[in-house]
């Protein structure tokens, strides 16, 4: 893809006679695409799907990049995959159906609560990584935080004798955030057990961290919940903000009041959160024959 990149510059430059700044921004997330790519093993653009094009996207908002930049870079690539097509590189335009700004407002893919469980139970193991990550899941699920948050957790926000954890979330606004009961013994289990293992020098200030005792990534969060989902056999293309939205959803099925819930997602704005209001049909339907005197 490096190849063709350095092609579609030279078209962009003197066909297209774009602006040098335009340029440059469409390369700058052309690269950052491609790498995205090459990390997981695909080098061919004939070979990407639009699930990568998406997981790209998504990986992205997890990290923090507003949603004017996350739709710069689906224009840069569709605009990449429209040359590539038109000059035969490559057979299909798999870009031709994404559009930028209702892509972020399609409904979230969910797990269910089976699914959910079937991950959970995925690390079960004595050994310090399958603590880690079981703990890692748990809290995703349990808490509703972005993978970013996760990854830049410190001790000194835990307060799981009181059930709750302090995050900081997007603007540097702090909010508190319930730690269920599985998820406590899970995170009690690795600070006790695995934690001090990792933590090679004492110093470590970050929750999780890796086998050299630094805090994990957002990568490496991604990875491992790539990796739950595969040995759990689900189908679907699992990421971590698919157990916040999971867990946004499970709760208004189960009664939980909208503002809660948005405060615990730490959603400026409630329209955001009411996206989810729309997933659980199946609830609508059921609250309507249950109560609605003309619905049968």
């Amino acid at each position: 893809m490096e190849a063709l990149l350095e092609q579609f510059i030279g078209y962009a430059a003197l066909e297209r006679g774009l602006a040098e700044n335009s340029i440059r921004s469409y390369v700058h997330d052309l690269r950052a695409f491609i790498e995205f790519m090459r990390e997981r093993g695909c080098t061919e653009a004939g070979a990407v799907t639009r699930n990568d094009i998406v997981d790209f996207l998504e990986h992205a908002r997890d990290a923090g990049l507003a949603g004017a930049s996350i739709a710069r870079q689906l224009v840069a690539i569709k605009v990449f995959y429209r040359y590539l097509c038109r000059e035969r590189f490559i057979a299909h335009d798999i870009t031709d159906v994404m559009e930028g700004p209702r892509l972020w407002r399609v409904l979230p893919d969910l797990l269910g609560v089976a699914e959910v469980e079937r991950l959970l139970k995925v690390y079960r193991g004595k050994d310090k990584l399958e603590r880690r990550n079981r703990a890692i899941l748990e809290l995703l699920y349990a808490s509703g935080l972005r993978v970013s948050e996760l990854a830049q957790l410190r001790l000194r926000n835990l307060h799981l004798e009181q059930g709750l954890i302090r995050v900081l979330g997007k603007g540097d606004k702090e909010r508190v955030v319930p730690v269920g009961r599985p998820a406590q013994r899970s995170l009690n289990s690795y600070l006790t057990d695995t934690r001090p293992r990792l933590d090679k020098t004492g110093a470590a200030v970050h929750v999780f961290l890796s086998v050299n005792g630094r805090a994990l990534t957002r990568d490496r969060v991604w990875r491992i919940v790539k990796d739950a989902a595969r040995r759990a056999g689900i189908r679907k293309n699992v990421y971590p903000h698919m157990l916040r939205h999971s867990f946004a959803s499970h709760l208004l099925a189960g009664g939980a009041d909208l503002r809660v819930i948005q405060e615990m997602l730490g959603h400026a704005d409630i329209a955001t959160t009411q996206i989810y209001t729309h997933v659980d049909r199946n609830r609508l339907v059921q609250v309507h024959r249950r109560f609605h005197p003309r619905s049968r």
